[in-house]
């Protein structure tokens, strides 16, 4: 008899804990952050990207190769404008999306 009650009042605080426990649990990740990610990629990454190629073509200019360096402006330029046209599809890409299943 005094068995059965102790294992009754364990059961009841064991089960009585977990639910105390249970809202303590971290929710389930729902998926990456790309909008924070491509944030800090333009806000952080790409500046510091482009002053190095700064600093790289002041240093080639400086020594008297012009034409290496408005060489690699050409290709930086058009890199550049590679990446605004695939930003630029994107969002032309979600507007239409956006239109078709609304």
């Amino acid at each position: 008899m005094i068995a059965i009650e102790l294992v009754e009042t364990v059961r009841a605080t064991a089960a009585s804990t977990l639910h105390a426990l249970a809202p303590l649990a971290e929710p389930a990740p729902k998926g990456i952050d790309t909008e924070g990610v491509v944030t800090f990629f333009a806000s952080k990454i790409a500046p510091i990207l482009l002053a190095v190629l700064g600093v790289i073509f002041i240093g080639r200019a400086s020594r008297g190769e012009i034409s290496k360096v408005l060489t690699s402006s050409a290709i930086a330029i058009v890199g550049l404008a590679f990446i605004a046209g695939a930003a630029t599809l994107f969002f032309i890409g979600d507007y239409l999306i956006d239109l078709i299943f609304e």
